[in-house]
């Protein structure tokens, strides 16, 4: 009978706990299965895919993995099945003890997204444990005198099974003095009791034998048994008696061995021997390894106390006399916690690397906590340090997300070192950390950037092909093949021409390089503009703006624009034998299109027939006499003028200039007509032949296309220098019409004429209005010219006509102030030609020179009509002297044809007809006649001769 109700009690508790926990289960959203204990290795747990929902394939992609914490592994996730398996044999006893229920608790744990799904396995009980006692046997002596009822504590077994399987009844043989009484304990155990039913007598029976068998409710069943045995004594008819029934006492966990926990008393009628009572622990679950009681009821610590493996303790005592009578009570510990226990950091997932681009909220990493310490000991709050851009956020209990608090920049920050740190409520609180590194991987989110917003760089001219000009360089924040910088010509023109055919860039190392050689000449500085763009996806770029400068080279020889040197006639100077200290014969003008300092000109006498005699201005070219002409003087002078540039190597040229020193033009006539050709003049010809001739060989050899280009380069050179008027070689130069001022000009007053014209070539018979006075000009080296005085075309013209006007001082230069573009105006403290060096020419003063010889050609063309021979009204019209104007005493305006005249308010035609010209003349007022001279006076005489 009472082991049919211990065993409904028992199966309806724990029905009702299985409901309650599925329930709990169900509310709390796990997946709970319920599998007995001892199962095999491999057998199933439970189809976990389809209950979860999850598909067989998420499971592999996902990496799914069962956490389990720190307690062993039992189960295992089969993937390829989407089943949960014994792993490890399961000892429901072993793992949970008298625990009910007992249950695995784990989670599986998904990547990729990140997903977490709690398991909760029941462990049910079996019935694989018997009952059984501590000891094997029990002995009780026992007074004769022992009345009936009299109570016998007997030892109760212990069954490690749970429920219906654990201990359900005692069964005590033979019964014929003793019967069993059970009693029900708070904790659910029964204390057992045996009673006497009838008196005992000593003379009778002095021993007996009984057997005490503990059964549980197993099927079939399992039973333990205890033999024991009794000894009648002489009476002792009084029992011990405790004073409480229950004593309760509080223990701090991890108290010092032998700290006292209370004091237990019983008290015995009896006296004597029979009324000695001794102590005793009667517990059969190791209490008695903890607790000790002394003979005098003091209860003390012997073991190791840890709240967190029990939290209370119940210690059943026994006080025995020396009758054998004894009495029973129990001692209720509870044990206090402490704050003994960190908390447990485990890291279920996290990732080792994210773009610098992720989003904010995104997981890095899930993490588990666990502090088995109760009530606020064990309420953990974890944290991340500090300026990071991460938080830590709370996903259930004991479960922690860490996700990205903002924008992640890897430029800024590469990685991060996230100290996860956990502590609990304690006081004093007890923490614990983890270190989770994190990579910040790269974008493609920064564009390449110049070291300058622009470059400018020079390179001279004349420079070989393919010449590392200078480099740009970019720098990009990325990294790897994003941080890859190329570098790109962009494209644009020059003048019309592609840049590219000027600069090319390497794309690796960003050197710039000429394609071609540069002429200054042709371009002094051109701007292109070079991209960057590096190797990300899509790529990136910045642009910056190059400018190059072409450095001027001394690579152009000066070129002499008078006098013109040809080699049909001879043209020479006339310098009377009174010319006085200082006159000026000519001058050389010369330009060099170089700039800077490679176009400062200097003039030097090279060669002189006469070096005494004459002298070259080293700045301005103008040839001088430096001592006063004699008649030992040879009639026919030969200059040979060198004019240099400043450049580094200097280049120059030569200019030969024929001086014929007389009085009368039959004197010059019969010196210059068999004048012969320089010997130096052939030799340099042949020399430069012969040169000409190995360079064009060696040219030749090299390359065709290399002496087509040289020829191309010139080309384009001489058709823009006679674009610019400076065609005067192919064009034959006519003397001007200008007059002398003073006694420095070139020709006296005397041997100016006014009126002139042909009426065939030089070749022919000229005609001519009787002069004034003779003159003299250019001879021609055949020497077939003849004089003749023109008897037919006179002229009337009266006398005021033979003596020219002074020039009108309103707008002549003075000598210091005449122009030139490599003369040095001089000042009232330097005299002309030596003064410091002078500025060099600009390219306005090279082309106010080649203007005002061209405008000088076309002047004397246009004046003297067709058929003239180069002659002006200071020149005897009989002979072709050919003659470029004179820069010393002339002012052109750059750009136009016009002259300047004393006469501001009539406006003179820039190119008259030669009847104009001869009105003109014949309206002029005589000048006043210049001083007498030796030669003067001779002309006179032979004049009134005639």
């Amino acid at each position: 009978m009472v082991l049919c109700k211990m065993s409904d009690r028992t199966m309806a508790r724990q029905v009702l706990l299985f409901i309650w926990f599925l329930s709990l289960s169900s509310a709390l959203g796990q997946v709970s299965y319920s599998i007995p204990e001892e199962m095999a290795k491999g057998s199933l747990v439970g189809t976990i895919a389809q209950d979860l929902g999850l598909d067989l394939k998420r499971l592999k992609s996902g990496k799914a993995r069962i956490h389990t914490g720190d307690s062993a592994e039992y189960i295992e996730l089969n993937k390829e099945r989407g089943v949960l398996l014994i792993k490890e044999r399961i000892d429901r006893e072993a793992l949970c003890g008298q625990t009910t229920p007992c249950a695995l608790h784990l989670q599986i744990i998904l990547d990729n997204p990140m997903e977490l799904f709690r398991i909760t396995v029941e462990i049910t009980d079996i019935n694989d444990n018997s009952p059984i006692f501590k000891r094997d046997e029990r002995r009780f002596e026992i007074s004769e005198s022992a009345v009936v009822g009299s109570k016998f504590m007997l030892e109760k077994a212990i069954d490690a099974d749970i429920g219906a399987n654990d201990l359900q009844s005692y069964l005590l043989q033979p019964t014929d003095h003793f019967d069993l009484k059970l009693h029900s304990q708070s904790d659910g155990s029964k204390k057992v009791e045996m009673i006497l039913q009838k008196p005992l007598d000593r003379e009778k029976q002095e021993n007996m034998s009984l057997i005490l068998t503990a059964v549980d409710g197993g099927e079939p069943p399992k039973s333990g048994t205890v033999q024991i045995h009794i000894t009648v004594l002489d009476a002792n008819d009084n029992a011990p008696v405790f004073t409480k029934p229950i004593y309760r006492a509080i223990i701090t966990e991890n108290s010092q061995s032998g700290t006292s926990l209370i004091t237990v008393s019983a008290s015995d009628s009896d006296k004597g021997s029979n009324g000695e009572v001794s102590y005793l622990i009667a517990n059969s679950d190791g209490v008695s390894d903890i607790f000790h009681i002394d003979e005098n009821g003091l209860v003390t610590l012997v073991g190791k106390i840890d709240f967190e493996t029990s939290k209370h303790y119940q210690i059943d005592i026994e006080a025995v006399d020396n009758g054998g009578l004894s009495d029973s009570s129990k001692i209720m510990v509870d044990v206090t916690d402490i704050n003994d226990n960190t908390p447990g950091i485990t890291v279920m997932s996290k990732s080792n690397a994210i773009p610098e681009d992720s989003p904010k909220s995104t997981v890095i990493a899930m993490i588990s906590v666990n502090d088995p310490d109760s009530d606020s000991n064990g309420q953990v709050q974890c944290s991340v340090n500090e300026n990071i851009p991460f938080t830590i956020k709370s996903t259930s209990n004991g479960f922690y997300s860490i996700v990205t608090d903002s924008d992640l920049d890897r430029e800024l920050e590469s990685e991060y070192n996230i100290s996860v740190t956990c502590a609990d409520e304690g006081v004093p609180s007890l923490s614990s950390s983890v270190i989770l590194s994190l990579k910040i991987s790269d974008v493609n989110d920064n564009a390449p950037v110049f070291d300058k917003s622009s470059y400018e760089a020079s390179v001279q001219e004349n420079n070989t092909p393919g010449l590392s000009i200078f480099r740009v360089r970019a720098r990009d924040a990325d990294f790897n093949q994003n941080a890859r910088v190329s570098y790109i010509l962009e494209d644009s023109s020059v003048n019309g021409v592609p840049v590219s055919s000027l600069v090319s860039v390497s794309a690796d190392s960003g050197v710039i390089h000429a394609v071609r050689s540069f002429d200054y000449e042709q371009i002094k500085d051109f701007q292109f503009r070079v991209k960057a763009q590096d190797g990300g996806n899509p790529p990136l770029s910045s642009n910056v703006s190059v400018k190059i400068m072409i450095r001027d080279q001394n690579d152009n020889a000066p070129q002499v624009l008078y006098p013109v040197q040809s080699g049909a006639s001879v043209v020479a100077e006339i310098v009377p034998r009174s010319a006085d200290v200082g006159y000026l014969v000519t001058k050389v003008v010369a330009v060099d299109v170089d700039s800077g300092q490679n176009a400062w000109l200097s003039y030097k006498l090279h060669k002189a027939t006469d070096r005494a005699l004459f002298e070259v201005g080293l700045q301005n070219g103008e040839i001088r006499t430096v001592r006063q002409v004699t008649d030992k003087d040879a009639v026919k002078q030969r200059l040979t003028v060198v004019v240099e540039d400043n450049g580094r190597p200097s280049r120059s040229a030569t200019v030969n200039v024929n001086v014929a020193v007389a009085d009368s033009f039959p004197e010059v006539l019969s010196e210059f007509t068999d004048f012969p050709h320089d010997k130096d003049y052939n030799d340099n010809l042949t020399f430069y032949l012969v040169l000409a001739l190995a360079v064009v060989s060696f040219l030749f050899i090299v390359s065709i296309i290399a002496i087509l280009s040289v020829k191309c380069y010139r080309w384009r050179r001489e058709k823009m220098f006679y674009k610019s008027g400076a065609n005067l070689p192919v064009i034959p130069y006519y003397p001007p019409l200008y007059a002398d001022v003073g006694s420095t000009g070139t020709l006296q007053h005397v041997y100016n004429y006014e009126v002139c014209r042909t009426t065939d070539s030089r070749k022919s018979d000229q005609k001519y209005v009787r002069p004034c006075s003779e003159s003299i000009i250019s001879l021609d080296s055949s020497g077939t010219q003849t004089l003749t005085h023109a008897q037919r075309g006179k002229l009337n013209i009266d006398d005021s006509f033979d003596q020219q006007k002074p020039p009108s001082a309103d707008w002549r230069f003075t000598q210091n102030q005449r122009p030139g573009p490599s003369g040095a105006a001089g000042t009232p403290e330097v005299a002309v030609g030596t003064g410091p060096w002078p500025n060099p020419p600009t390219e306005a003063e090279q082309l106010q020179a080649l203007m005002a010889a061209a405008n000088e050609v076309s002047e004397a063309t246009n004046t003297l009509g067709p058929g003239t021979m180069g002659l002006s009204t200071r020149y005897n019209p009989q002979f072709t002297l050919q003659h470029v104007p004179d820069y010393r005493q002339n002012v052109y305006i750059p750009g136009s044809t016009a002259t300047l005249t004393s006469n501001q308010q009539q406006p003179q035609q820039a190119l008259p007809p030669p009847q104009a010209a001869i009105a003109a003349a014949a309206a002029q007022p005589e000048p006043p006649k210049a001083a007498q001279t030796p030669a003067n006076k001779k002309k006179s005489t032979k004049k009134e001769k005639k």
